[in-house]
């Protein structure tokens, strides 16, 4: 059977896919090698030598071992790439390779001859009833058309003729003589078996020739960028063997299993070649999740290093923010759970291990979050500060803080606005909920002890997301409380809705935090026609007086009277409780608990910012509420500053 490729039968029979996974393992054992290599460079050389000597040439010597450190990083990639390319085509070929030999074995056994282009000759069987001869022998070839010249599946006779009253193999004609069918079926499983098999070589040629180390011994940006796309290449090209190899579609459960049960050069294997599969499913545990994301962090860096728009810049700057915090290293100890460029950015950062932890909190941040710098610099901020407080609340037990960034939270710009994907709609929200949920399953499923104290936060719109996440079947997974700091509303009626008891429902809401509340969508009606009409009647009248400028004047004036007392035509019909999405959760007909908290500056002494929005978790700017989230967390609700409900 030939090809461009040439792959023909012959050769693909015989083909020893042992020989392919033993170059894979040669090549594991060389990505061994460079990792266990940059760990002394890292550790026991540069490591050191920063530590004990502080001197000009100290700091020369160890920028060089930095140097060094890359260079054996990227030869440990790179080989990791092919070892995982090449264990997933043999696993690929097994398939088509078994079909194609038990096709050739009952192609011996019938007494049939399988020729070099696929063709399948079948001897005489039947006979004639006209004449009671026997019916003449013929060849047949595979119904794909991939084999041989002619058209597939027509019928030929022993010296080659096409007989057209033998048929063509459909199912509306049949050859008289038996084998003829038997043949057929043959050299379809032949054609069928070297198609796939034709398919599987090109997709694996294609990624592993891009798998070349450039010339020299530089690694910079350009070069990450190369194994970026080199590791996309691995990866669109096993994408057949990840989906069946791979727990995609199972629970976080049943992916903690698989897990469990692979052998130690199998976990190797899919950490290596792909790392952001692995680094973002939910069921692994965190320390392979967090191995896996450092990996894809530098390859996400790279990938946007070459890029010159405004996202990617963006992007970058957060990615490199988590680089660096990562590198710097503290207490508690940092796990990057999930790192992804899709939509805005994805970013799941641990302070403290999920999977040994006494109590999990995870964050979910609101509106205007994206993985850019403040993110990495200002959100990510917010988890390590409630961490910090958690271990003061409760020195004798350990938490794990997490900021969940899982799904593209609104962004107010006109692009948003336009498309209906913004904080003044539920989109996001509903998208994120069950992504979150499946994350807090795959908490529970990889802790060591089963059942740790686990909190859900929401903060700003983050708190809708919560709250509907919480309102799907079964709640949030592992959720024992839920705190909502600066919501807008959770689309819930009740605390009793969130699945965990109203009881363990918290809110934190500062009396300044224009976010707490948001007018309904009454309320917000009456402040449009109000402005609209009041600005229109304020309009003539000022032009009427003074001109243009009394119109200009006249206009805003009249806007502003207008918006307020439509508002207030508006609230005085409506429940003062029912804010934008549902009722405030901060009011007494909520039947949450609500925490103290500063009441922050007003938006005129903040000089139209929105500090009392964002204050919750920062202890130098509103300890009363940094201190109750981190006696929530640690399960120390009842010492708990409380503040009455609204």
């Amino acid at each position: 059977m030939a090809a461009a490729s040439g792959l023909t039968w012959q050769r693909f029979r015989d083909l020893e896919l042992s020989e392919l996974t033993d170059a894979a393992d040669g090549w594991r054992a060389a990505s061994a090698f460079a990792d266990a290599a940059r760990e002394r460079v890292d550790g026991d050389m540069g490591g050191r030598l920063a530590k004990t000597q502080d001197s000009e040439s100290a700091r020369a010597a160890v920028k060089r071992l930095k140097r060094l450190s890359e260079n054996y990083h990227y030869v440990h990639t790179e080989t990791g790439l092919v070892r995982g390319a090449l264990d997933a085509l043999a696993g690929e070929l097994g398939a088509p390779q078994r079909r194609l030999r038990e096709a050739l074995d009952d192609a011996a056994s019938l007494g049939y001859t399988v020729n070099g282009n696929g063709s399948v000759d079948y001897p005489a069987g039947g006979k004639n009833e006209l004449t009671g001869a026997p019916i003449p022998g013929g060849s047949v070839v595979g119904n794909n058309g991939l084999i041989g010249a002619g058209n597939p599946g027509l019928y030929h006779d022993a010296n080659g003729m096409y007989d057209p009253a033998m048929g063509s193999g459909g199912p509306a004609l049949k050859s008289p003589n038996p084998h003829r069918a038997k043949a057929q079926d043959v050299a379809d499983r032949l054609a069928h078996a070297m198609r796939e098999a034709h398919e599987i070589d090109a997709r694996y040629s294609t990624a592993l020739h891009k798998l070349k180390a450039a010339p020299g011994l530089t690694v910079d940006t350009k070069t990450w960028a190369d194994v970026a796309s080199d590791a996309d290449a691995v990866s669109q090209a096993a994408q057949n063997y990840l989906e069946k190899h791979l727990p995609l579609d199972k629970s976080p459960a049943e992916r903690k299993e698989w897990w469990d049960h692979l052998s130690k050069e199998q976990r190797e294997e899919y950490m290596s070649a792909f790392p952001g599969v692995i680094g973002n499913l939910d069921g692994i545990p965190a320390l392979v999740r967090d191995e896996a994301n450092r990996e894809n962090l530098q390859l996400l860096i790279g990938q946007l290093g070459v890029k010159h728009d405004e996202a990617s810049r963006d992007m970058l700057g957060g990615l490199k923010g988590i680089q660096e915090k990562l590198e710097k290293g503290g207490e508690p100890p940092m796990y990057l759970l999930g790192i992804g460029d899709e939509g805005n950015g994805r970013a799941i950062i641990a302070y403290g291990n999920p999977d040994t932890a006494d109590n999990v909190s995870a964050y979910v941040p609101g509106l205007g979050t994206k993985l850019d710098a403040e993110f990495a610099g200002g959100t990510v901020n917010r988890a390590w500060q409630t961490a910090i407080g958690a271990s003061e609340a409760d020195p004798s037990s350990r938490t794990s803080s997490i900021v969940w960034l899982g799904y593209d939270a609104p962004q107010m710009t006109p692009g948003d606005l336009a498309s209906g994907n913004s904080v003044m709609f539920t989109n996001d929200a509903e998208t994120g909920a069950p992504d979150y949920n499946a994350f807090m399953a795959g908490i529970s499923a990889t802790h060591e002890g089963g059942d740790p104290h686990v909190t859900a936060i929401g903060h700003s719109y983050g708190s809708l997301t919560v709250g509907l996440a919480a309102q799907e079947k079964g709640g949030v997974p592992g959720a024992d409380d839920i705190i909502l700091v600066g919501s807008p509303g959770t689309g819930a009626d009740n605390a009793q809705d969130l699945n965990v008891g109203k009881d363990h429902v918290y809110v934190g809401a500062a009396d300044n935090d224009i976010v707490t509340k948001l007018p309904n969508h009454e309320e917000a009606s009456g402040m449009t026609s109000g402005a609209v009409g009041g600005g229109s009647t304020g309009f003539v009248l000022g032009a009427g007086m003074a001109g243009p400028p009394g119109a200009l004047i006249g206009g805003g004036a009249g806007a502003l009277v207008g918006g307020i007392a439509g508002y207030a035509a508006q609230d005085a019909q409506t429940d003062p409780d029912e804010h934008w999405f549902g009722t405030d959760p901060a009011s007494e007909s909520f039947g949450a608990t609500r925490f103290l908290v500063d009441d922050g500056p007003t938006i005129i002494e903040d000089h139209g910012k929105m500090k009392a929005h964002s204050n919750y978790f920062d202890p130098t700017k509103d300890q009363d509420s940094a201190d109750n989230i981190a006696r929530i967390v640690v399960g120390k609700s009842e010492e708990i500053k409380l503040e009455t409900p609204r």
